[in-house]
């Protein structure tokens, strides 16, 4: 049996339970492609989902472990499984891993053809690994849920965080007019990914600040979601990826509310590609980790302020 070596966790539980060891290759199966791994990153409380650990997303039946982390992936296609067409073998593909499978803080991985795209030419594979969940995230709000278009309103509850500089990236390269909320440090670096406005929510009301706005993608939750309904113009949307939006509230304000759990697609990965390609996204990088250092990756998500992405590069 081909081995490899992978970060593995053999019990439920938190970064503690991270083990950099040698684990058996996967192959690859009908419909999959094995993919030598350049570099993957890190979520917040990845390690709490249910899916993680057992083969249901509602994180039911028997658990799986031992279980490898890390759903974000850029690498190159090692191997084909049957009737795999394309990707082909050699090409540079990244993607989002289904959460109920092995991830990819390991040498190898495999995966859904169907959920990998070509990687952008423009970037390294370590920044590329930054992309998949928070990029795929704000697209699927402003896209697929918010049906954003040129010259709509957004704002952007939590502009500097790890999903949310995608959002305001992505929404002001598809043209929108983005206002944003951040920290009175971050206010700088989120104007520089393309807002007009931002914030500083812990000295001015974002309701005194903007008015009428077409869209809400809130990544903060509680009493900062209840309050955006006030912003909204009537018909607006506001997706919630912190927390469910309230329907009552919804129809009181005349709006829709969409809370929505991030899946792996491929078309729009390419859409993504093509806007780090043309230069309107950039995946942001906090720092970049070896392989072996994965477990410090995870302690840094508990404890550690950060500014973009935790990477974790597995090969040059």
């Amino acid at each position: 049996m081909s081995t490899m070596r992978a970060v593995r966790a053999h019990s439920r539980g938190g970064p503690e339970q991270l083990m950099y060891e040698q684990a058996p290759r996967p192959e690859p199966g009908p419909g999959e492609v094995l993919v030598a791994v350049k570099a993957a990153s890190i979520t917040p409380g990845e390690l709490t989902w249910g899916a993680t650990w057992t083969h249901n997303p509602d994180g039911s039946g028997p658990e799986r472990t031992p279980i490898i982390p890390s759903h974000e992936s850029s690498g190159v296609v090692a191997a084909c499984g049957a009737g795999v067409e394309s990707p082909a073998e050699g090409e540079a593909v990244y993607g989002l891993i289904p959460f109920t499978r092995d991830g990819a803080a390991a040498e190898y991985v495999t995966l859904p053809a169907a959920v990998v795209a070509a990687k952008p030419t423009t970037v390294d594979h370590d920044h590329t690994a930054a992309l998949p969940l928070a990029a795929l995230t704000a697209w699927q709000a402003l896209v697929d849920h918010a049906d954003l278009q040129a010259g709509q309103q957004v704002l952007v509850q939590g502009g500097a965080g790890g999903v949310g500089n995608f959002v305001v990236q992505i929404a002001a390269g598809l043209g929108a007019r983005v206002s944003a909320t951040a920290s009175a440090a971050d206010l700088d670096f989120v104007k520089g990914l393309g807002a007009e406005q931002v914030i500083d929510y812990a000295h001015d009301r974002f309701e005194d600040q903007v008015r009428d706005v077409d869209v809400v993608v809130d990544l903060v939750g509680g009493s900062t979601l209840s309050r955006s309904w006030s912003v909204l113009k009537p018909g607006g949307i506001l997706v919630g990826i912190a927390a469910p939006p309230d329907q009552q509230e919804a129809a009181q304000h005349g709006a829709r509310g969409v809370f929505f759990v991030v899946e792996p697609e491929q078309k729009a990965l390419r859409s993504i590609a093509e806007l780090v390609d043309s230069g309107r996204l950039k995946p942001v990088v906090d720092r970049v980790l070896p392989l072996a250092e994965t477990r410090a990756g995870y302690e840094a998500l508990e404890t550690a302020k950060r500014r973009g992405k935790i990477v974790i590069h597995v090969a040059d």
